[in-house]
């Protein structure tokens, strides 16, 4: 019988010595390893991947920019493509209407199975960013800003053309929705977000927000509220920063679009530098207009025409509420 069992016994595979386990098993450990460093979130929002948007500039910002996975996300989330645009894209609808009354007209088109209305802001920045892409060495490496970013229907229509863009935004719902569209669009390697409202200094000022229009915010409690006399207002803090202080001199800035609500003048005085290069490397601008709101702020459409002419843009043209101007 004992024969027996040492023959039987033999046919058994033999244990591991533990020599060959212990290496097999520091093998694995430091696959793991290796496997948690390189797809863990940093803890430096400037240097989280995709949707914490990368940093185009090769030192780093002077303030955090907006970190996209550090912020709730928004709910409900109702999304959709924008018709009668070159280079399609998508944004999140931040404004519902008054449901179930009086739904907001682009959630009845998408129950009809229609795309969002155009938003005129986007075919003019993708028309003049084309003609840019049309001339020879124009466009490398250069910078489309979007002060007054909202829910990015101008960053986006500029970030499916392969732009790279710097949004400014300080307002927290509307931020939401632009973290929204950065995943919808897949542009989180070309939109840098900034919660901040671009000015003249850098500090805190107080920002109103209005609540069921949040596009209609506004540092001005008046210019808030002008077209929505009934609308609530929040009154918060937000921090300011001029737009000089972000971007280097190096940097070139094909177009600057700013829709503040009456504060045009302000980041425009805040970006002095940027606005001081040469013919050829200022960028184009783009600004709201708009009398009543500019006056809310004490400010107006002479003053700001008469600080451009200080710094070399002599040809601006009017299109609706918005100028257009440039160095000819």
């Amino acid at each position: 019988m004992a024969n027996a069992w040492r023959r039987e016994s033999s046919r058994h595979p033999k244990l591991l010595s533990p020599k060959p386990l212990l290496l097999l098993l520091l093998s694995l450990s430091l696959l793991l390893l290796f496997l948690f460093l390189a797809f863990r979130s940093p803890s430096d929002p400037n240097l989280t991947p995709s949707l914490s948007l990368s940093n185009p500039f090769p030192k780093p910002y002077p303030i955090p920019t907006f970190n996209c996975f550090d912020s709730p996300q928004a709910h409900p989330v109702v999304a959709n493509l924008v018709e009668n645009v070159k280079y399609p894209f998508l944004y999140s609808l931040p404004d519902f209407g008054s449901l179930p009354d009086k739904p907001h007209k682009n959630l009845v088109r998408l129950l009809k199975g229609k795309l969002f209305r155009k938003p005129d802001i986007s075919a003019t920045i993708q028309g003049i960013l084309e003609g840019m892409k049309k001339m020879e060495g124009k466009i490398d490496g250069g910078l489309f800003v979007d002060v007054g970013a909202n829910v990015g229907m101008a960053s986006f229509a500029a970030a499916v053309m392969g732009f790279k863009v710097l949004a400014f935004e300080p307002v927290i719902e509307n931020l939401q929705r632009l973290c929204d569209g950065i995943w919808f669009n897949r542009v989180g390697e070309l939109v840098t977000v900034f919660e901040a409202a671009a000015s003249d200094r850098v500090g805190n000022i107080t920002f109103y927000k209005l609540v069921g229009r949040l596009d209609n915010s506004a540092i001005s409690a008046t210019g808030a509220k002008l077209a929505f006399k009934s609308n609530e207002e929040v009154a918060v803090q937000v921090r300011t920063i001029p737009l000089d202080d972000v971007i280097p001199e190096s940097q070139p800035v094909l177009l600057l679009k700013i829709d503040v609500q009456g504060w045009e003048y302000h980041v425009l005085k805040g970006a002095s530098k940027l606005l001081s290069r040469k013919k050829g490397e200022a960028p184009y601008i783009i600004y709201e207009e708009d009398e009543r709101l500019l006056r809310a702020s004490n400010s107006s459409a002479k003053e700001i025409r008469d600080f451009l002419q200080t710094v070399g843009y002599h040809d601006c043209t009017q299109h609706g509420t918005d100028a257009h101007c440039t160095k000819g």
